[in-house]
This record gives C-alpha cells, structure tokens and sequence, in this order.
C-alpha cells in the first residue's frame, strides 16, 4: 500500500471525496463547505468536483439545516453535514438526540440513518469559551450515536471512511489544533474500523488511555517517564463509542494502573466511564487509584495564559503517573 504525507483536514477530505466518486448519493452540506471551502478547507476539492449541487451552502440555522440531513438520511441519501464550530451542535440537539440517534429503533430498523456529523472540536486555538468545547461525553451517552475523534491524518481518513459507509448516525470529532499536522497516510480506500483502539506505546508499567490530541501529550509525558525508569503504555482509544473496553481491559491487567486524560471538563467527561468499566471489570488487577487528567470545571479561557492552565499537559500526566507509582 503506497503512502503520501498529508495534513489532517486534507485526509478527512480525501476520503470524502473518494466516496464522493464512488456513491452518488454522497453529498455535503453546511455553512460555507461550498464555494468557500470549509472553514477548515476540508470540502474545497469535493465543491471544485462536484459543485453545489452535491456541497450545499446552507444559511445559518443549524437545527433546520441539521433536520434536512436526518430527513435526507432516512429516505436513503448519505448526508455528511459539517458544522463550522463543533459547538454550534447545541443548536440542533433535538434533531441529532431525539430523531436522527432513535429513528431506526423507533421504526423497527425499517429504515436507517447514514449521515455523518461533522464537529471540529477542541480547545488550544484561542477561541474561547463559545468555541472550544469537546462534546463526545454528550454523544456517548446517547444510543444510536457513533463517536470517533482521531489522532491523526491516517487514522482520520480510515475512520471517514468507515463513518461514511456505515447505516448508523457517526459524529465525527476533528480537534481544531490537528488540522495542520501530518502523516504518511495510505491512497486509495483505506479503512479504520469503528471501535478498534490503538496502542501507540507498549509498556508495563502504567497505562494511559487517551485521544485526539491529548495523545500527543500522552506520549511526551512517556517520553519523560521512561528517563526516570517508568515505563507507560499509551491506548489511543480512536472511537468513543463503542468503546475498546477490550483493549483497555488488557493494557489494565497487565501494568495495574491506568491515568485518563481527557480535555474535556473532568465532571461528567467520558474519562470517568472508563474509570467505571474498570473498577467494574478489573479491579483486582488495579494496584492504585485510578486518576484523571481532564480539563477544568471552568468555561474554557480566552486569555493563552488561562486556556494553557485549563487543558491537560505532559507535566500534569507526569505527575498523575507519578503520584500512583
């Protein structure tokens, strides 16, 4: 399988656009996804393509534009709807939460809804608080709703992929500060199924269960764990739900401690469900409290100062691992 190096948002929009070619009934609509490009220029190759008949310029009414793609899903059409700014998902929670996550059990699974839900997410960019928020918790608490949030370029081509073929609601989660980043990521249809997590790094010491963009962080904290003799195993979890309770299970049993990190803000964050199926499912194996490295119970900062005290950070995982070693 050849590879080239590509940005995040330009391999979210490469798998768009290969099942764009592939499916007619493929097509785009939000604000500003069609002449403009995207926000992120995520849909400006798929709009030069294919025009405005199949990447929609919608006004700015979210929730109206949102019931057109659950309508659009149900009768048998493939919708991906981008919203600019992931927060802007509050305006049509009862068109995702009450009608596209319950329809097809509503109806019996005579129908289905294929649409995917496009929320750039995430704090770190100066945004502030209407802005920067990570909703997964919200979608994983919701049944009928898939929820992925990937890492990286190659991870979020094959999860696009994955999201756009499958008959359930996808909300796929795009951390703002990973749209430049980038990997080596496989041409052609490469696929990364729902629900498959990752480890990024193998040890047996501690594990730490984390995605998107605190992976990165994860990964430094292991770096500098591993120069005091610590050595950590770090799980990029990919899909949130469903969750690879299966992987972290593994990693748990094997090293005995597990740190969460998550920016999320840490009351309600999807960090403590993976507390909980741990404590429910392995806690012999634990030989120390489990802890979470999360976002503060604060709306999140404009000032650089406040927002960088908000997130997590390699040195707050540092010392969580410390502290249960």
């Amino acid at each position: 399988m050849t590879t080239k190096k590509m940005n995040y948002g330009d391999a979210i929009g490469d798998a768009i656009l290969l099942e764009m070619r592939k499916d007619p009934k493929v097509w785009c609509l939000g604000e500003d996804v069609g002449v403009y490009g995207g926000v992120f220029g995520v849909t400006g190759p798929a709009f030069k393509e294919f025009g405005p008949e199949r990447v929609v310029d919608t006004p700015i009414s979210e929730g109206g534009w949102m019931a057109l793609a659950v309508g659009a899903a149900a009768v048998g059409t493939r919708p991906i709807a981008e919203l600019m700014i992931g927060d802007f998902v509050t305006f049509c929670m009862d068109e995702l939460v009450n009608q596209a996550a319950k329809m097809r059990y509503m109806f019996g699974a005579k129908l289905s809804i294929p649409m995917v839900c496009r929320i750039p997410a995430g704090a770190g960019v100066r945004a502030a608080a209407q802005h920067s928020q990570s909703f997964e918790a919200y979608f994983a608490h919701t049944p009928g709703w898939k929820v992925v949030y990937p890492s990286n370029a190659a991870d979020a081509k094959g999860l696009m992929l994955a999201a756009i073929r499958d008959d359930n609601p996808v909300m796929f989660m795009e951390h703002k500060v990973l749209y430049a980043s980038e990997a080596e990521v496989p041409e052609g249809e490469y696929f990364v199924p729902i629900g498959k997590a990752e480890v990024k790094r193998e040890g047996t010491d501690v594990t730490i269960v984390t995605w998107a963009w605190d992976v990165y962080k994860s990964l430094a904290a292991a770096e500098t764990l591993s120069e005091q003799g610590i050595s950590v195993e770090v799980i990029d979890l990919r899909t949130i739900a469903p969750m690879d309770k299966e992987a972290v299970l593994a990693s748990v049993k094997k090293t005995g401690r597990l740190v969460i990190v998550n920016e999320a803000c840490k009351q309600g964050s999807f960090a403590g469900e993976i507390a909980a199926v741990v404590a429910d499912e392995a806690f012999d194996s634990l030989d120390a409290p489990i802890k979470r490295v999360c976002g503060a119970d604060t709306p999140i900062p404009f000032s650089p100062v406040l927002e960088d005290a908000f997130l997590p950070s390699a040195d707050k995982v540092v010392a969580a691992v410390l502290e249960i070693m």
